[in-house]
């Protein structure tokens, strides 16, 4: 009930049929009627005075059951190292967003901890089992174990608490909370403990060999499967309680055993008794990733029979990249199962500017109207948060709509919310920013494989699947609107990410000169290009990302010691962080895959690895050797994991004012 001013009539009443009901009218209210904006990267709350009366009750209910966040991998992407309070907040946005359905997955390996002791595992083969905080969505899932490990005690006992505070946040506002359950998967010590055990090693997981993959999948025919499966979902339940739904992935990005469908049929039927053993109620949600992941293996034989082991209705299905590579249409609506048409957006948490809009306009009404669809909602699982927030503004509004909406007028609308005043230059920019860089067409992938956050070679990928003229001109007015709008945190941010995404289009153009300079044998012009990259536009490009708190590789260092109990604890925690978005593993072996473009990373990562490239292939004309690139990567590895064990510390506090020295790039970059 909102009253304006205090001790006033109430100016609007809002009610639902439960708390996030209730919250999404409330933003609704303000978004629509007050004009207001929150999102993850600052919120604009200027509520007019008085506040807007309604001429009458306004009614709106979503389409399907479910509004859907969270992906697996966002645990560890973005949620690492949060505390209550971030987690609050987040929780809070999922309320007013009108989310219903979330995972709860945090705390689980101290439960998982308890189950191993009571089976008789030791604390070193437990500590062999656990990775870092940094990869435990990759171990949760049976891809990783041991990799930036162990979970130190004080860990366990931190995420426990962190846990309780969130189911009980959740389910105050009326949220249904996803619990974790057992997939198959377990640590070598269950085979010393119970030596006659059916339990077969998968193969190595995304260029980790088995030093620190191929995990041991139980045989679903084995009577331990039950036995652990349920016993760890007791104890869960004991734990935080339930709202009877589970999650479990048993081959995320691995290949089964067989393709015989009896097979496949009993490992998932095996999966969902073990749910049901501790719960009769139980639902089991899973995630869709596996089936466009690996086409080749996942037929409609191997498909079906995976998702008929368990009774039609008692699972959803998470299409979990649904505006690419939407997989309820060649499975005939998953074969009956209930599924959730889902955006991911984003893989890895890497900066870049990028959307899918007219597929995510249009997607979930298509699904809807799919022969015998099993539809039941709509959902954001992104792999890392924190970026793109228009995309995100626009898939939760689309998960109460009933048909797709104006784009143009919407975006227009966004502008105007977002800054707190209408500005047509700004609103201009928007518009050019939604037709190009936020709607790429067809299979679209948002990796940012831009020669930036690469490690450089001469067959480097620069493709766009935009005109880049139009992020250099959106670029331009949202400058021009810096008088205006200076003062706003949002426009502060989206001038950051604009203004890197232009600069991002440069070092693109820089490395193509280089590259023809190079195969030209013209050493002035590799000199100069190379010279104005590694000399001026990356120092630059930090300098304007060390700008604004949300760009800056500190935050994120920081986050991670702030978890700490200890100077060890946060020297892993550390290293974690740090191993996560540059090496990925211990041999670069998913190298670059979480890219982000921070102040501090640009600088002393990207930029050093430029400065190498840039010397070698002058070092090569200059000697008339030709460039070996096999004998550059061992060099530059050299170099990234000395930037993973450095131990410089870097700011955690912005320096600089953005618009500044967005201007200052402006005139000098411009093209």
């Amino acid at each position: 009930r909102l009253r304006s001013p205090p001790g006033a009539a109430v100016a609007v009443a809002v009610t639902g049929s439960s708390g996030v009901a209730a919250a999404a009218g409330l933003y609704r209210y303000l978004r629509d009627f007050c004009g207001c904006h929150l999102s993850w990267s600052g919120a604009q709350l200027r509520l007019p005075d008085p506040l807007p009366r309604l001429r009458a009750e306004i009614r709106a209910s979503a389409p399907g059951r479910y509004r859907y966040y969270q992906n697996a991998c966002t645990q560890s992407y973005s949620y690492a190292w949060w505390d209550w309070a971030r987690w609050e907040r987040e929780i809070d946005w999922m309320a007013l967003s009108g989310i219903n359905l979330a995972p709860a997955f945090t705390g689980q390996e101290a439960a998982w901890q308890r189950v191993y002791h009571s089976l008789g595992l030791n604390q070193s083969e437990i500590d062999a089992y656990f990775t870092g905080p940094a990869f435990l969505a990759w171990n949760r899932m049976g891809n990783l174990h041991g990799w930036a490990g162990p979970l130190p005690p004080a860990w366990h006992l931190k995420q426990l608490y962190l846990q309780y505070r969130i189911v009980e946040r959740m389910r105050s506002l009326g949220m249904i909370t996803v619990l974790p359950a057992f997939a198959g998967h377990v640590p070598q010590g269950v085979l010393r403990v119970f030596p006659h055990v059916n339990a077969t090693r998968l193969g190595g997981w995304s260029h980790f060999d088995c030093t620190y993959s191929c995990t041991y999948l139980l045989d679903p025919e084995d009577p331990m499967f039950q036995v652990i499966g349920t016993l760890f979902l007791k104890e869960l339940i004991k734990e935080f309680g339930t709202d009877h739904v589970y999650s479990a992935d048993t081959f995320n990005e691995m290949t089964p055993l067989s393709s015989d469908p009896a097979y496949l049929s009993r490992v998932s039927n095996a999966v969902f008794r073990s749910m049901t053993g501790a719960d009769p109620e139980a639902l089991w949600l899973m995630q869709g990733w596996l089936f466009q992941h690996q086409p080749d293996f996942w037929q409609p034989a191997q498909v079906r029979a995976l998702l008929r082991g368990v009774p039609l209705g008692r699972m959803i299905v998470l299409d979990l990249f649904a505006e690419s590579k939407p997989v309820y249409q060649w499975t005939e609506s998953f074969y009956g199962q209930p599924f959730i048409w889902c955006m991911l957006h984003n893989f890895g948490g890497n900066h870049g500017l990028f959307g899918t809009v007219e597929a995510i306009n249009r997607g979930p009404f298509a699904a809807r109207c799919f022969p015998n669809s099993t539809m039941v909602g709509t959902g954001l699982v992104p792999e890392g948060i924190e970026q793109n927030d228009m995309v995100y503004e626009l898939m939760n509004e689309l998960g109460w709509r009933q048909e797709p909406l104006d784009l143009p007028s919407w975006v227009t609308r966004y502008a105007e919310r977002r800054y707190g005043t209408p500005n047509a230059a700004a609103a201009s920019a928007w518009r050019l920013l939604l037709r190009s860089v936020y709607n790429c067409t067809g299979v679209c992938v948002n990796h940012n494989h831009s020669p930036l956050v690469r490690r450089p070679s001469l067959r480097m990928d620069t493709e766009l699947w935009y005109n880049a003229s139009d992020v250099y001109e959106a670029w331009r007015l949202l400058l021009s609107a810096g008088a205006e709008l200076g003062s706003s945190s949002t426009f502060r941010y989206d001038l950051v990410d604009v203004t890197r995404q232009a600069a991002q289009q440069l070092v693109s153009d820089y490395y193509l000169s280089i590259r023809r300079a190079f195969q030209s044998h013209a050493l002035p012009e590799l000199l100069t290009a190379g010279g104005v990259l590694v000399y001026d536009l990356l120092p630059e490009l930090d300098s304007l990302l060390s700008s604004h708190s949300l760009f800056l590789l500190g935050r994120w260092l920081e986050s991670a010691r702030a978890v700490a109990t200890s100077d060890q604890e946060a020297e892993q925690y550390e290293l974690n962080a740090r191993n996560q978005v540059t090496l990925w593993g211990p041999g670069g072996n998913i190298l670059d895959y979480a890219n982000k473009q921070l102040g501090g990373l640009v600088l002393d990562y990207y930029g050093v690895r430029w400065s190498l490239f840039v010397s070698a292939l002058v070092e090569s004309l200059n000697s008339g050797s030709p460039f070996h690139q096999d004998q550059f990567n061992q060099a530059v590895f050299q170099v990234e994991r000395g930037f993973v064990y450095n131990k410089k510390r870097y700011p955690a506090v912005p320096v600089g004012d953005t618009l500044e020295i967005s201007r200052k790039l402006f005139l000098k970059y411009y093209p």
